[in-house]
């Protein structure tokens, strides 16, 4: 086995304790407590009179019908609270023939739960002014979609409007909200500006060609907004009568303008939508995302590296700090799941990958390396790729994850590419066939960061440009970065769908994003 040629020493910090999410007196809107913080703080609610608000996971009557339970939530957990209605109140009989779907506002009494499995319930009765207000009552209970438990992921992307309302997609987009805070937690408290790149661009970063264009020149499209009238050929298209007088696209990453302004303001970083218009139906790939790319100067390909290592453990302490709920949940839906299609559990189950990642040094290895350890195991049987690799090839999903999940066990960062697969932009190594790149390999994804040392020098910069078949003059303003002042620097780009996969195990790119956007699809 080729040995990595480098260990990082990083040791992953305790999160600051002024980072953690601390819990807020009066937490909610109001008068409305959240139901999170009334289940994780119960005995301070015992015997107090007080108002929440939310939706019915499930409503039903007992006790000879004098009794109606209500599973209440309102988003903020994964746990609901139960409320217990008296047929004492007024409206009993209008509140025991709602459904599951229903808004309420509720006022009542917090007792300590006889029920198994929760702490706190509410009382309502009419013995102490308590009221159940149907905010919104479900106006056609058979048609309710969210009326049964157990959709399929499927269904509940055809019901994007109400998804929300399930287990899974609420604990996802609470696990999205704690990243996304995380991620500028991390980069504010190392004294990175945030920077707001353009959505609207007229160059293409990665130089693939698969770009969304913007323009005002076609043909309107008609009242259902389904067909557009025929299209003229784009030769025939005149562009000085455009908005923007040129062809301009929506962007595909931030860093080319992300660039100004780290050789200005050195530490920057951007947490932006990018869209790339790859026809493309796999479980990894959407046509609207979401990028973090960080940008750091009078830095090299392995501050790079410290950078990102440094990122994701942060980001993966975080969530485990403050998601212990919604991660149990995640890691019972993988069994669950597996179970359901007859596929093997995972070897390692999800709680104890992320700890594993949080605590573990990244092994770093070059691209030769990476390359050579995965063509010695197919040759010696070890392993079976569907693609085979040579020198020159960049690796696949399939190779990433062999090296993270069955060689080593832990992320792997390769870096030193061939410069024919990646990007102009990326350093031009010494040997004049890779260059300065770095991709962070993590367990049940594969890769997770893609990054660079960029290129500073102008004469290379030039040579790599047109080498790509690119218009240099298009790019003019990012080659005045090298004409004044210029400065070794680096970055990286994470696609934040990648991360929420990982921290949830969640398989399917479309589940992690709330409205998921892939060809064909851009109905919500």
């Amino acid at each position: 086995m080729v040995e990595p040629t480098t260990k990082t020493n990083y040791k992953s910090p305790h999160v600051e304790e002024r980072f953690h999410a601390k819990p807020i007196p009066k937490y909610g809107i109001g008068e409305i407590l959240r139901i999170e913080h009334v289940v994780k703080h119960a005995e301070e609610y015992y015997d107090k009179v007080g108002i929440v608000a939310g939706w019915a996971r499930t409503l039903r009557s007992a006790g000879g019908n004098s009794i109606v339970f209500i599973e209440l939530n309102d988003g903020s957990s994964m746990a609901s609270l139960q409320i217990v209605v008296d047929k004492s109140l007024p409206n009993f009989e209008e509140v025991s023939k709602n459904t599951a779907g229903a808004s309420f506002r509720i006022k009542g009494k917090f007792i300590k739960s006889p029920a198994k499995g929760q702490a706190i319930e509410v009382q309502c009765n009419d013995a102490e002014n308590h009221y159940v207000k149907i905010v919104g009552p479900v106006l056609e209970s058979k048609t309710y979609p969210m009326s049964k438990k157990g959709h399929t992921l499927e269904y509940l992307r055809e019901i994007a409007h109400l998804r929300p309302r399930s287990k899974y997609v609420s604990a996802m987009v609470r696990v999205r909200n704690s990243l996304a805070h995380a991620t500028h937690l991390f980069f504010q408290s190392r004294g990175f500006f945030n920077i707001h790149t353009p959505i609207v661009t007229a160059s293409d970063c990665e130089g693939a060609g698969e770009m969304f264009q913007v323009t005002t020149v076609l043909p309107e499209a008609n009242e259902s907004l389904k067909t557009v009238k025929t299209i003229p050929n784009k030769e025939a298209i005149d562009y000085t009568k455009d908005f923007f007088k040129r062809p301009a696209f929506l962007t595909v990453s931030g860093q080319l303008s992300l660039e100004n302004y780290a050789c200005s303001m050195c530490n920057v970083y951007n947490f932006n939508p990018a869209f790339r218009a790859e026809n493309s139906h796999t479980s990894r790939h959407l046509s609207e995302f979401w990028m973090i790319e960080p940008e750091i100067v009078f830095a090299d390909i392995h501050d790079d590296m410290d950078l990102a290592e440094a990122y994701v453990k942060f980001c993966i302490q975080y969530v485990v700090e403050n998601h212990k709920d919604e991660l149990e949940y995640f890691e019972a839906e993988q069994i669950r799941r597996a179970k359901e299609e007859k596929k093997p559990e995972p070897e390692v189950k999800l709680i104890a990958n992320l700890t594993n990642v949080m605590n573990a040094d990244f092994l770093r290895m070059t691209y030769d390396e990476a390359i050579k350890v995965c063509i010695e195991h197919d040759k010696e049987g070890k392993v079976n790729f569907e693609t085979k690799l040579e020198w020159g090839v960049d690796m696949s999903s399939e190779h990433e994850r062999y090296l993270t999940e069955k060689v080593y066990h832990q992320p792997v960062i390769v870096y030193n590419h061939p410069k024919g697969f990646k990007a102009f932009y990326m350093r031009l190594n010494d040997d004049d066939k890779t260059v300065a790149s770095m991709d962070v390999l993590v367990p049940g994804v594969g890769e997770l960061i893609g990054g660079s040392q960029r290129e500073e020098r102008l004469d290379v910069l030039d040579k790599r440009i047109l080498e790509s078949k690119l218009d240099l003059e298009a790019y003019w303003w990012y080659r005045d970065l090298r004409k004044y002042g210029s400065v070794p620097h680096a970055g990286f780009g994470l696609g934040f769908e990648r991360l929420i996969m990982f921290c949830t195990g969640i398989e399917n790119i479309r589940d992690v994003i709330p409205f998921p956007r892939w060809p064909g699809h851009a109905e919500f």
